[in-house]
């Protein structure tokens, strides 16, 4: 019997076992997946915790419940990838062979890869929302806290979910309004970037956004260390922002795994073709999510939409076809804007965010790059999809490549 191993059992990697157990014969394959860890987490859902929009129990839910019954499924530590060999050993000294591997093993924050962010003020005036337990430790500060000097700060790039800091400082301003101390706060956005985002055109809209809403937008600033007595970051270049609350987006790196056995770039995220999601180094390894070094968001539609690639690809490379099938970059992604709006974007590769109407022309319902309150509902709504449709890997009315239908160039704007 020919063995598939999926590394990681995220968003990624439980989409592929899903397709993948529909389309293999059990009687020629084993599916197995791997993971540590037993519970999945919404994690969309964690920028919510720190507000009290959702509790914990509103987005974990165990893996389990998303495997098919067919599958193998194990929950250990993965020590190191032989791909050579076409072998994982596991942290018990399990190994495993397999015919051809997907590796689904994400990314995580790495705040020990700066100096002093977990220091003195760990958790106590630092925080991040990108773990349960830092969005829970943040809700718990904001709760009593009376303000003061925040500072929002991405370390550096690339991140999960890009738009997540942006996100982040608007429902912080709207949760401040209604708190009756806006006045009393302070927000600056300090991003690596030479803008509020990575894309011109959405850098423009979204950094005005951040204008209107009073937030000091601070570029071009490389994080070199925490100072936590006087509580302020320095960058590289010796520049200086206080604050009294800091909520870091820290360097983000991929899998340690992957370090071990020498597949990875210097952040641990793996060398792959950015069309056909195969390795670069191994034709029987394809890569799929936050573990890929692709020039495209770590976010979850991305992984939703490479996963309908990642698909044809694989079954090609099992029948001994060509790999024809082939990833353009997209992605979209709802941001929440507060007061009960959000905006869209919707890109690829080769084409930033545009204006326009989402997903039909001069309808919609969603508006991309434009505030509305269906753009929220949206956003809300999409966790129901996530955990009955998308994890499960059905099909959705949404197709992988991007669509220029709705979209309206800059120049075609009324002035």
């Amino acid at each position: 019997m020919k063995q598939l191993l999926i590394l990681g059992a995220g968003t990624a990697g439980t989409m592929m076992l899903n397709k993948l157990s529909r389309a293999l014969d059990p009687k020629d394959w084993q599916l197995t997946i791997i993971d540590k860890d037993p519970n999945h987490i919404y994690q969309p859902g964690l920028l919510f915790i720190p507000f009290g929009m959702y509790s914990v129990d509103d987005i974990i839910k165990p893996k389990s419940d998303f495997f098919p019954g067919k599958a193998k499924v194990i929950f250990s530590e993965m020590k190191v990838i032989k791909p050579v060999k076409q072998q994982v050993e596991l942290e018990n000294g399990d190994i495993l062979h397999y015919d051809f591997l997907i590796l689904a093993t994400g990314s995580e924050i790495r705040p020990d890869e700066i100096e002093g962010m977990t220091e003195d003020l760990w958790r106590k005036s630092i925080f991040d929302f990108y773990t349960i337990e830092g969005a829970v430790a943040l809700q718990n500060y904001l709760d009593k806290w009376e303000g003061g000097k925040m500072v929002i700060n991405i370390a550096e790039m690339p991140i999960k979910c890009p738009v997540a800091p942006l996100e982040f400082t608007f429902l912080a301003d709207d949760y401040f309004r209604k708190k009756g101390i806006r006045e009393k706060v302070e927000i600056s956005f300090v991003t690596p970037l030479d803008a509020a985002f990575t894309k011109p055109i959405a850098a423009r809209e979204l950094g005005g956004f951040l204008k209107n809403r009073g937030v000091k937008v601070v570029t071009d600033f490389n994080i070199g260390r925490v100072d936590n007595e006087e509580k302020k970051i320095v960058s590289w270049d010796e520049r200086e922002v206080d604050f009294d609350l800091l909520v870091t987006i820290p360097t983000n790196m991929g899998n340690d795994v992957i370090k071990r056995s020498g597949m990875g770039d210097e952040l641990n995220f793996v060398p792959t073709d950015k069309h056909t999601l195969q390795s670069k180094e191994w034709p029987n390894i394809f890569v799929i999510g936050d573990a890929t070094d692709l020039p495209s968001s770590k976010a979850g539609s991305v992984a939703h939409f490479e996963s309908e690639i990642l698909f044809e690809n694989l079954m090609a490379a099992i029948n001994g076809e060509e790999l024809s099938a082939s990833f353009d970059g997209h992605a979209n992604c709802f941001i929440e804007s507060g007061d009960g709006k959000g905006l869209l974007i919707d890109f690829n590769y080769d084409t930033e965010p545009l204006p326009g109407k989402f997903p039909i022309p001069k309808v919609g319902p969603f508006s991309l790059l434009k505030e509305t309150r269906m753009n929220h509902l949206g956003k809300l709504g999409f966790k129901w999809v996530y955990w009955n449709l998308l994890l499960k890997g059905k099909d959705l009315p949404m197709e992988s490549s991007m669509s220029m239908a709705g979209k309206v160039f800059p120049e075609e704007i009324p002035a």
